[in-house]
């Protein structure tokens, strides 16, 4: 598959969920980087705007099997990866695989469920494989997560750890729509006859295989890469911000800005790219100061910060 290829094939995809979720176009390509960047998704939003449904839409719009974990503070990891079960027609114990076997899984406010829970993802997001009973089975491929979290209520909840934070390629946030997409909503569920919209099937699980290989063909000239790096030194360097961006950041930043300029059709990366996806690639790696936290300080505003300071490479 080529770029020209691939980047008319996610214009099929987005129009696809287009047509099931109301959100902006934004949010939708920056949960395709995710796909396409083979990295995980992290939501902070509020319930009720249509999370599910999105991780659905795509699932069904990339031809991939789904599955939802609802993270509760009883959850066990056993629950997640799977267990072994006793069958008692040959007498012996079998695998039960658990929901984590999916290409595409929801993990539904994955901050309630207790760390050692949480744990259990951090495997699965890595190598994509997990490990029962001492045994390492291989997860479908491709793999991807999406995660929610409600930013809201914070009772009964276990903030997430900073390692595996860092295991999501990005993080964004949906949004309430405009009185327009609200009322388009209102509109498109008056015309059928589901609650649920459903959204057409655009690719097959192979197909979505080698649009994850497109963006190793991507090129990235020398001084981007020293503006990337840059971009990553600098938010170590803010006295607001106690752990910066780290190299595995840098790296996802490179990826990331390789899946953008796939997702629009280019062959190469520019700044611009870069810069698209600086925020939801850099923000929730930062750890800020108690200062900067009692200050209300916002990850964001660094990250601009950080994008303002560094100078910008010229294009020839």
């Amino acid at each position: 598959m080529d770029v020209t290829q691939a980047s008319e094939e996610c214009e099929a995809v987005l129009d696809a969920i287009s047509e099931a979720v109301i959100s902006e176009r934004e949010f939708l390509e920056t949960v395709l980087l995710g796909v396409v960047g083979r990295g995980h998704v992290l939501l902070e939003e509020v319930p009720g705007t249509g999370k599910t449904l999105t991780a659905r839409s795509f699932a069904n719009a990339l031809g991939l099997s789904f599955s939802r974990i609802q993270f509760t503070p009883d959850l066990l990891p056993a629950d997640v990866t799977g267990t072994h079960i006793f069958n008692e027609q040959d007498r012996s114990f079998e695998f039960n695989e658990g929901p984590i076997f999916a290409n595409i899984v929801l993990a539904d406010e994955i901050n309630r469920a207790p760390p050692k829970t949480q744990a259990a993802l951090l495997e699965a997001m890595e190598e994509g494989q997990v490990t029962t009973d001492g045994e390492t089975r291989q997860l479908p491929q491709p793999f991807f997560v999406i995660a929610t979290q409600n930013p809201v209520e914070q009772e009964g909840t276990f903030p997430l750890p900073e390692a595996q934070v860092d295991r999501f390629l990005v993080k964004t946030s949906m949004g309430y729509p405009d009185e327009p997409g609200e009322i388009e909503l209102l509109r498109r569920r008056a015309a059928r006859n589901e609650m649920s919209p459903s959204v057409d099937t655009v690719f097959e699980p192979e197909h979505v295989k080698a649009l994850r290989q497109v963006p190793e063909s991507i090129t990235v000239d020398e001084d981007l890469l020293e503006y990337v790096v840059a971009l990553a030194r600098e938010t170590r360097n803010d006295g607001r911000v106690s752990v910066g961006v780290s190299p595995r950041g840098t790296q996802r930043l490179f990826e990331a800005a390789r899946a953008y300029a796939t997702i629009a059709g280019r062959e190469y990366v520019t700044p611009d790219d870069i810069k698209r996806v600086a925020q939801p690639v850099m923000a929730h790696r930062l750890v800020l100061t108690p200062d900067a936290t009692v200050n209300e300080v916002q990850k964001s505003q660094i990250v601009d910060a950080v994008l303002d300071s560094v100078p910008v490479p010229t294009v020839d």
